[in-house]
């Protein structure tokens, strides 16, 4: 790596809240720790308002706006590979979104790079999901966030109905179906359900929270464990 992109590598690692250490910056860029500190000293004699000192670890002040990102072309294949996946795979919403960002991306990068939007060695076949599985994943999305029970119908793969009110953790796709993680109060218990199996979800008004033992982190603990 040429030392100008290093320099530009850790500016970005830098720019957010948290403190990284020269270790992490080296492991990262797999440079030695002396190497991090004295492009640390560099980037503050070239104006760059970094903070911190060394053995504690460093951060960017606040308001300092890094200029617009420029991709090589691996980064290029794969910014444009997870937005069109995103654009064939999930919910409108999102969809719309990827192809928002894949505009933006189109409308800064260089000419030399230009012929990177138009590669096919890597095809996402444009098979969209189910409207239906689609609408699901919408609604729960919005209901992950603003941490909102749901309530549905869900059919088991043996044909027996029950109704469901969950807490709703996370979505897994799993290449060919929609999966979501949940509390589940029926069962008293963490459960999984198949996005083409729920019918009829219903945004509560209710609220859930994040108590201990209950959260997306502590259903991945459980599934480590199993493994």
């Amino acid at each position: 790596m040429r030392r100008a992109d290093r320099l530009f590598q850790i500016v970005q690692y830098l720019h957010h809240d948290r403190v990284t250490t020269a270790r992490d910056l080296a492991q990262n860029l797999e440079v030695s720790e002396r190497t991090i500190y004295r492009d640390i000293q560099d980037l503050s004699l070239s104006g760059v308002p970094v903070s911190g000192e060394a053995g504690i670890g460093y951060r960017l002040m606040k308001g300092y706006h890094l200029p617009p990102l420029m991709f090589n072309e691996e980064e290029l294949a794969t910014l444009l590979l997870g937005a069109r996946m995103v654009q064939s795979w999930t919910d409108k919403g999102l969809a719309q979104a990827a192809s928002r960002a894949m505009t933006k991306i189109e409308n800064v990068i260089p000419d030399h790079l230009r012929p990177e939007l138009e590669r096919q060695e890597i095809m996402v076949p444009d098979f969209p999901a189910n409207p239906e599985v689609a609408n699901h994943l919408a609604l729960l999305r919005k209901s992950i966030k603003a941490q909102q029970k749901v309530q549905y119908e869900y059919v088991r793969q043996d044909g027996e109905h029950s109704v469901r009110t969950v807490h709703p953790l996370g979505l897994f796709y799993w290449g060919k179906v929609w999966t979501l993680v949940a509390w589940c109060e029926l069962r008293n218990q963490f459960r999984h359900f198949r996005l083409d199996r729920i019918e009829s979800p219903v945004l509560l008004e209710d609220s859930y929270q994040s108590v201990p033992g209950r959260t997306l982190v502590d259903f991945l603990a459980t599934v480590c464990d199993d493994g």
